[in-house]
């Protein structure tokens, strides 16, 4: 496993240096002059030089990207143009809120989700089957936003349960402690976990379906085994196709929250990236971007070290 899990580590270089460069090109070809949020109005020609300098944007994009790059290596992804402060730690500070909204919404996702499939699964075309299937379509259907907003009506608004909005008892700044801390995380992390919810239970319904028809399954049961041993041998057959699609719905999850951030007003990486996007903060935006993607490549490493550990078959194929 360690030979398969090197031979995965090296195409990950690649693969990462693809995606900053493919980062840093998209932040350049979007329009606007990321200089405007700082620079007043009647800025003269000698200033604009002398701001443009400071942040490099007077070389050309190769010479620009190679030094980003270059520093983003030894881990410095520059100053933000609105804050004055260092991207990385502003960035390091709203990804922990992050990485927790996206792991407690996986988590739950992928646990209803997996109950949902599973069942529906094992008693296909019974009315479970179709209870769960609804359930499932309707996850992946509904606009999360639209969600996040009808359960900030009904649990905060009408009945005063949950907070709406924030990161906890610290503000802005997204502080732990405890309890409150949860009671802030409870709704975007519902909100979230619907739609992973609903992929994963329609994924391993088919997947429960599929194994269950097979021949061995047949032959298990012709041996004699219990339907809790042949549900067993089920489980761990599904269970790579499982573990990856919860590994992208984690990446997809991380990446894709800056809607859900917004409206909760969630101090993570989505939230910051709304923030820079509008402020044309460039560096925040590449250091961000950056970071979430090499993330998502980070996950599926993981998955597929974990995919191959389960499944032996997957290091010979």
């Amino acid at each position: 496993m360690l030979t398969y899990g090197l031979k995965r580590l090296m195409h990950v270089i690649p693969v990462a240096i693809g995606v900053s460069i493919v980062c840093f090109l998209l932040i350049h070809i979007a329009p606007g002059d990321p200089l405007a949020a700082i620079l007043p109005t009647d800025a003269s020609p000698e200033m604009q030089a002398q701001m443009r300098s400071l942040y490099g944007l007077d070389q050309p994009l190769p010479i620009q990207y190679a030094m980003w790059a270059w520093r983003a290596l030894h881990g410095d992804l520059g100053v933000s143009i609105a804050s004055g402060r260092p991207v990385l730690g502003e960035i390091a500070a709203a990804a922990v809120n992050s990485i927790i909204l996206a792991v407690a919404a996986t988590l739950i996702g992928f646990t209803l989700g997996a109950g949902l499939g599973f069942l529906a699964g094992v008693f296909r075309r019974s009315w479970i089957d179709r209870a769960a299937s609804a359930i499932a379509m309707l996850g992946v259907s509904v606009p999360h936003y639209w969600l996040g907003m009808v359960l900030v009506i009904a649990f905060s608004v009408k009945l005063g349960w949950l907070p709406a909005m924030g990161g906890g008892p610290g503000g802005s700044e997204g502080k732990t402690a405890g309890w409150e801390y949860v009671r802030y995380l409870i709704l975007p992390a519902v909100t979230m976990s619907v739609i992973p919810m609903g992929i994963i239970a329609r994924t391993i319904r088919s997947l429960v379906a599929d194994i269950l028809a097979q021949d061995f399954i047949q032959a298990l049961s012709a041996k004699g085994l219990m339907t809790r041993q042949i549900l067993r041998h089920v489980v761990r057959n599904a269970a790579p196709t499982a573990i990856s699609v919860m590994g992208l719905q984690l990446g997809y999850l991380l990446g894709g929250s800056i809607l859900i951030e917004t409206v909760f007003s969630w101090p993570g990486t989505g939230f910051l990236l709304n923030g820079a996007i509008f402020t044309r903060d460039l560096p925040v935006l590449q250091g961000t971007i950056l970071m979430l993607a090499m993330f998502f490549v980070l996950v599926n490493l993981v998955v597929d070290v974990l995919q191959s550990a389960i499944d032996p078959r997957i290091q010979r194929s």
